[in-house]
């Protein structure tokens, strides 16, 4: 069967179970090393028939194989595999050829239209010099000539005014595409004017007047469209944004369906090109559609700028139809779900175990984003009106922000967590942070160990996919959604940094006492059984 991991199709088939013990696996699996289904059917289809052939001949073995068999068996299996190999490099090496085959009769098209072009322009030059040179032979003898009759300067006043149309008319019946004539023309041979396209900014520099230095878009949104940027660079240079055409954008996106899945999540990684030669060499996971559809959007929103200020002829970016196959809808943690969490001990380096225990229990108590947590402060941690208090709000001087205006907030503190032991949130340790010990990735993640380690302790322990550290936010606003109908819902959207379908003055402002009072009265309002708490019988 096919199965598409990624952005490549990859063929999977079941071992009988008859023959499983004499092979040694329960399945074949082999990567096909194309995004084509079509292309993919056809490999498939050969690699079904060359397995079906080795399960018939170990079918008709002996039971007691004998030391020759099980080599010739093996070597038979090896084979299937090695010709598979083969005929993939054989592939690629045919596209190839047919890539360069394309480029080369591409370029010999370009050469015959300059010959052409070159022919024109001398014949124009010659024709426009001798124009002139009797132009200026005739002005002068209309002008500096006395012996010459009224009649006879008319005369040649009509000569001239006929040879200036003939030079206007032929520059216009010029070829389209003809700028200027060839370096080693005439200098006297001066072609009609033209009007002449201003020079076009680099990618860089559009990217940082519309969205670096724009103050209305978030960090969030200037981390992503830097890195989608400088994966461009990588590929292609810092490229003047006319010369960015459908091809070049056709040609990133297939780059960026050939990344691996991991690319980009430790400190540093390798260019993007070695990063997609070396899955395809390894057969790793590649990034989902998704992810290529995010970097695309970032780049068409630049370009809707450039097309408005004829920066840009048209939008390449727009218009592409991404290979989404699989969405994940994320939902919150059960009871049973974080009750395993919490009995499951940390046993990892990443982090320590009050940073892990710190983190995830912030988050199962504010509805915190992971971002947010990892980049809390100990001057974030405030006491407003009596009551100990988060504080989220921008970071300027280190370049973070909360994902969206509602983020900076004020949430108070629950009961447990001022109670729960090695978190010392109102504790002057000498730390700038309240997690010291959180690395920052090389897009300026602040977390992405603790990311990468709870990713990783989560699966390993079976919790399913679709339940994420994110998904605490959804396990906080179900709970307090569920609670007493005193507890309004301004009043918890206030709390998570959610926008409130109305403004007023409950949203603008949240630092008074009753205001303040309030939302500790939303925060206490969840609890949890104690099987699930990471800091037992502390919280």
């Amino acid at each position: 069967m096919l199965r598409l991991i990624g952005s490549h199709y990859h063929f999977r088939r079941a071992v009988p179970v008859a023959v499983q013990a004499r092979l040694g696996r329960t399945e074949i699996s082999l990567s096909l090393q194309t995004q084509s289904k079509l292309v993919a059917r056809e490999r498939a289809a050969a690699l079904y028939a060359r397995t079906g052939a080795l399960f018939e001949k170990a079918k008709t073995m002996d039971t007691d194989l004998s030391r020759e068999d099980l080599i010739a068996l093996l070597t038979e299996q090896g084979k299937i595999i090695r010709e598979q190999e083969e005929l993939l490099t054989l592939a690629d090496e045919a596209f190839r050829a047919e890539k360069r085959a394309l480029q080369a009769d591409h370029a010999m098209t370009l050469m015959d239209q300059v010959q052409k072009e070159g022919a024109f322009i001398s014949f124009a030059t010659e024709s426009l010099r001798t124009l002139e040179t009797r132009l200026q032979n005739m002005m002068q003898k209309v002008f500096t000539a006395s012996a010459v009759s009224k009649k006879e300067k008319d005369m040649l006043r009509e000569q001239i005014s006929s040879l200036s149309t003939l030079i206007v008319d032929l520059g216009k019946h010029r070829p389209a595409g003809l700028a200027e004539a060839p370096a080693n023309s005439p200098p006297e041979a001066t072609l009609p004017a033209r009007a002449i396209r201003p020079a076009s900014p680099l990618l860089s520099v559009m990217a940082e007047k519309f969205v670096f230095a724009d103050r209305d878009k978030s960090e969030d949104t200037k981390k992503a469209t830097r890195k989608t940027v400088e994966l461009f660079t990588q590929a292609f240079g810092d490229m003047p944004v006319r010369q960015i055409t459908g091809t070049i954008a056709g040609e990133f996106f297939d780059l960026l369906s050939g990344l691996p899945a991991t690319h980009g999540k430790g400190r540093a990684g390798l260019p993007i090109r070695e990063a997609v030669a070396q899955a395809r060499e390894r057969a790793q996971e590649t990034v989902s559609g998704k992810t290529v559809k995010n970097h695309f959007s970032r780049l068409s929103a630049l370009w809707m700028h450039l097309v408005q200020r004829d920066m840009a002829e048209r939008n390449p970016w727009a218009g592409w139809d991404f290979n989404i196959t699989r969405k994940i809808v994320r939902r919150g943690w059960t009871d049973d779900e974080l009750a395993l969490l919490a009995r499951t001990p940390w046993k990892g380096t990443a982090v320590s175990q009050n940073t892990w225990a710190g983190i995830i229990s912030i988050g199962m108590f504010t509805g915190m984003r992971l971002g947010e947590i990892c980049n809390l402060r100990h001057q974030d941690t405030e006491v407003i009106d009596g009551v100990p208090c988060f504080h989220i709000r921008p970071h300027p001087e280190e370049g973070w922000s909360p994902k969206t205006s509602a983020g900076t907030r004020i949430i108070p503190v629950h009961s447990g967590l001022l109670r729960m032991k090695g978190l010392n949130l109102f504790q002057d340790n000498g730390e700038h942070y309240l997690f010291p010990d959180l690395t920052v990735s090389s897009t300026g993640e602040r977390g992405d160990n603790f990311a990468r380690a709870f990713s990783k302790h989560k699966k390993r322990i079976g919790i399913p996919e679709d339940v994420t550290f994110h998904s605490f936010r959804h396990t906080v606003s179900t709970k307090l959604r569920n609670q007493e109908a005193h507890i309004r819902e301004l009043w918890i959207d206030t709390v998570l940094g959610h926008e409130a379908s109305h403004k007023s003055q409950g949203t603008m402002t949240y630092t008074s006492g009753i205001e303040v009072a309030n939302l500790k009265q939303v925060i206490e309002a969840l609890h949890y059984p104690p099987e699930c708490l990471i800091a037992k019988g502390e919280i």
